[in-house]
């Protein structure tokens, strides 16, 4: 196991403020470049970087040292993290948006929003373990199929079919939510 995995696994398990200070020190600077080469410049690509280890940090107990690389699943999140920075940046804020008042939802959305969630868990509960998996993992995991391919090292064709299928059934079970 490398020096960095174990500091990682002694911020999951200990929230080891030494082990992620030699995290931090290590990755930080590796990030900046990996981010600044994505054309993100100097001041952003540090605030991507402090972002991405805050999430390191607040997300480690889900690290798991069996399924990817600490480097890997750290890059992963840097990656996400200047891909939501460059949509920001490309996609101004609707003018309708930009000027309606925050609003609450009313009672009837709240409980509309819980029913279609609870909803939503039965129907994935009931979709086979292997589509349930890469549904999760690509929608709630956020993650590539090409990500997916490296951490499952099933082939891409199997990933995406399995996801097809798994959404198709969804989409099935799911057909009264849509139906007034």
């Amino acid at each position: 196991m490398s020096e960095q995995t174990l500091w990682m696994i002694a911020v999951r398990d200990n929230r080891d403020k030494a082990a992620f200070a030699a995290l931090f020190d290590f990755f930080a600077p590796r990030l900046k470049h990996f981010v600044m080469r994505g054309g993100i410049g100097s001041g952003q690509a540090e605030e991507v970087v402090q972002e991405v280890m805050l999430t390191v940090w607040r997300k480690a107990a889900m690290f798991d040292p069996e399924r990817a690389q600490v480097s890997s699943w750290i890059y992963q999140i840097a990656r996400n993290r200047q891909i939501d920075k460059m949509r920001r940046e490309n996609r101004p804020l609707p003018e309708a948006l930009a000027h309606e008042p925050e609003s609450e939802p009313d009672a009837g959305q709240v409980v509309a929003l819980e029913q279609e969630t609870s909803q939503l868990k039965r129907a994935l509960a009931r979709l086979k373990p292997e589509q349930r998996e890469m549904i999760e993992k690509a929608y709630l995991g956020e993650l590539t199929h090409q990500q997916i391919k490296h951490q499952t090292g099933l082939p891409l064709g199997t990933i995406k079919s399995r996801i097809r299928l798994g959404l198709d059934r969804l989409r099935h079970e799911l057909k009264s939510i849509r139906e007034p």
